[in-house]
């Protein structure tokens, strides 16, 4: 766990205690703070009730209580942690914070804080709307393969103040959404990176610009001596790059990578496709800033494992290969799977995000037959229908499995990627496809 003396006699209260915010209130408290916890699930709430008794027995318990921040008096808080998940721009915290004049501020901005009492090291960031955790545990294992002492965190999943501090020489990789970098003022990346920027989470900004303007804060950030490495392929990305240099000043140590840049991709399994070249790239140009050497980066183009729910591939079956790419939410993240493979037998819906396929149309030629499921089943259905050679309304995913399983023949590919939210039918992605590889186990 990352202990900072930063935080000692400091006051904090923290709204949202999933993983990242439990996650602050141990290293707050761990770290001397005066720490004040909230969330609307009682459950959550029992944690930290049992943190309270725990603690108690300690030499030095925790300063820490259980408290709706709505409800007190925060004049006299140093900042008030709210999870990412939590909307700001119409959660009564936002201006329950600004009349007591306290910050909001996230579990990221933290370990911004922290970074000066921590041993020498380096941190990048990687934030885009697409492609974020690929990349990030890419550059991780490119770090491992060179010998470099890492870990990662942020939006993929591990907060990053529950890690315990690298040795001096390390370096931290963070995925970051753009909630974490609304909720971070002091992050000075040495190398940050700009993926792609399409419409995503546009209910928690006041329009795309706006969305945009938060990923370019990133770079804001920085000092000018550092490294920034920005997607040439991507319009708004490039966008960002020119603002940065005439609104900004900022010309030193600017970069672009582009995903026609890197060579041997049919030999990266687990990197297959547009994205992945993109995706690729930009692992690169951040092993460049770092001083990687290429036999290194090239080791570790081939042997990445991926990650599971992207891309991954499950089993190849009777010469059909099966492929779980359920964290595409988005005709945008399902449009480069597609474009990844020349026969597909699409399995796709859910809780839908938009009432179209535009991004996808490009690569339909590539699906054989698709299967609809979800909420969204009758809507591509009717979508698809003289669009691909077949369509059949499967319903549920259990039903899309058995039938793309009687379909598909030996050199084609079965391919998970819903292109919607999971909700209607699953807890999350994973749920989604941890179900996915399952059946697909199950099949004979």
């Amino acid at each position: 766990m990352i202990v900072s003396p930063v935080f000692r006699g400091k006051r904090y209260a923290v709204l949202g205690l999933a993983r990242s915010g439990m996650a602050t209130v141990r290293a707050l408290c761990e770290g001397g703070a005066r720490v004040t916890a909230w969330d609307a699930d009682e459950a959550k709430r029992a944690l930290v009730a049992d943190l309270i008794e725990t603690a108690s027995h300690n030499v030095e318990p925790f300063d820490l209580t259980l408290a709706d921040p709505l409800e007190i008096d925060l004049s006299g808080y140093d900042g008030v942690v709210v999870s990412p998940g939590v909307p700001i721009n119409r959660h009564p915290i936002a201006d329950a914070a600004r009349a007591a004049g306290v910050p909001l501020i996230g579990d990221i901005e933290l370990f911004a804080q922290a970074r000066p009492t921590l041993p020498p090291h380096k941190v990048v960031g990687i934030t885009g709307t697409n492609g974020k955790s690929t990349t990030t545990a890419l550059v991780r294992h490119i770090l491992e393969v060179a010998g470099v002492p890492v870990l990662m965190g942020g939006n993929i999943g591990l907060p990053i103040l529950s890690r315990e501090p690298l040795p001096a020489g390390g370096v931290y990789v963070l995925e970051l959404s753009s909630y974490q970098i609304d909720l971070t003022y002091t992050l000075d990346c040495d190398v940050a990176v700009l993926l792609n920027i399409t419409p995503d989470h546009l209910d928690r900004y006041d329009g795309f610009e706006a969305y945009a303007a938060s990923k370019q804060r990133l770079f804001e950030m920085q000092s000018p001596t550092n490294a920034a490495a920005i997607a040439e392929d991507d319009t708004e990305a490039d966008n960002v790059f020119y603002r940065l240099q005439h609104d900004c000043g900022r010309w030193e140590n600017m970069t672009y990578f582009h995903r026609e840049s890197v060579t041997g991709q049919s030999q990266w399994p687990s990197l297959q496709g547009p994205h992945n070249a993109q995706n690729a790239a930009a692992a690169v140009a951040v092993a460049h800033a770092l001083n990687i050497g290429e036999d290194a980066i090239e080791t570790a183009l081939r042997t990445y494992p991926g990650l599971p729910h992207r891309m991954e591939r499950i089993v190849e079956r009777d010469g059909v290969l099966w492929v779980n790419d359920s964290k595409a939410t988005n005709p945008t993240s399902t449009a480069p799977a597609l474009a990844a493979y020349p026969a597909i037998h699409w399995i796709v819906g859910g809780k839908a995000k938009t009432d179209d396929l535009d991004a996808c149309e490009p690569h339909l030629g590539h699906v054989r037959a698709a299967y609809t499921i979800g909420e969204s089943a009758g809507m591509y259905e009717a979508l698809l229908t003289g669009r691909v050679p077949a369509v059949t309304n499967a319903g549920t995913l259990e039903e899309a499995v058995r039938a793309a399983a009687a379909a598909a023949k030996a050199g084609e590919v079965v391919l998970l990627s819903p292109a919607c939210a999971s909700f209607d039918q699953f807890r999350d992605f994973e749920a989604r496809g941890d179900a996915f590889r399952a059946l697909v186990g199950d099949l004979a």
